[in-house]
């Protein structure tokens, strides 16, 4: 069942702005992942009510919940549910587990902490195509929402065959959403040239083969003229991710 849209201001007067067609939460296109970094309880509490509506995932990036007094990281987890948007600790903590041997050990305590998604990444291990499936595996039957990153921070080059065969790995093993490298520069990765600028043959190449792609895919788009360009690409309704707080 779809949430209660809040009243928005300025709806009566205005019309179209803003632009209309956003999927209504929950939703599987049109949405938003935001990269938290340091965010505190009242920081978050104030960006989840003046933008939660817009907001589908916050991701606790670059391992940064490792910090946090348990009894914080408890309380944030909370209010994020409290208000309808899933929380994921980052695909940073997976591959440390990974490295040291205990997947299963860092699964149940993300799921007693009460994280619902689990990003599953290799941007800096190797991970076999056996291993990555198992990974996906063994979250979804922790009960997690499963999200997969394609690309490699140290800019080791994918071609677009390889990418789409592992978007179609992934999600034939339970994925729900695929991440495309963007990195927190959004520079020379990905689609993305040494400027930021979208490679778009590339880009279409990628989607090309790919059924209904504004469902399966995120993109990392941390640049506003990133965001831009591909929000009037699949207008409106595509999944944006690595979106810093106050651009959400």
């Amino acid at each position: 069942m779809s949430r209660q849209e809040p009243r928005l201001a300025w709806q009566d007067t205005l019309s179209g702005f803003p632009l209309p067609g956003r999927s209504a939460k929950p939703r599987q296109t049109g949405c938003t992942m935001v990269s938290d970094k340091r965010l505190g309880l009242s920081e978050t509490r104030d960006l989840l009510e003046l933008a939660g509506e817009y907001i589908d995932l916050i991701k606790l990036t670059f391992g940064t919940s490792a910090l946090y007094p348990e009894t914080v990281l408890r309380e944030k987890i909370k209010l994020i549910r409290d208000h309808g948007v899933d929380v994921y600790p980052g695909g940073t903590l997976f591959e440390v587990a990974v490295w040291q041997d205990k997947l299963e050990a860092y699964l149940e305590y993300a799921a007693e902490l009460g994280f619902t998604g689990i990003e599953i990444s290799d941007g800096t291990i190797f991970l076999s195509t056996r291993e990555r499936r198992r990974a996906i595996q063994r979250a979804k039957a922790q009960g997690f929402k499963v999200i997969t990153e394609v690309g490699k921070k140290n800019r080791t080059p994918l071609s677009v065959l390889r990418m789409q065969q592992m978007i179609a790995d992934d999600l034939e093993h339970g994925a729900d959403k695929v991440i495309i490298e963007g990195l927190e520069s959004g520079k020379d990765i990905g689609i993305y040239d040494r400027h930021g600028k979208i490679k778009e043959a590339e880009m279409e190449a990628l989607v090309h083969e790919l059924s209904c792609p504004e469902a399966i895919l995120f993109w990392e788009a941390p640049l506003k003229s990133q965001q831009v360009s591909l929000i009037n690409r699949f207008v409106p309704n595509v999944n944006l991710g690595n979106i810093a707080p106050e651009d959400a």
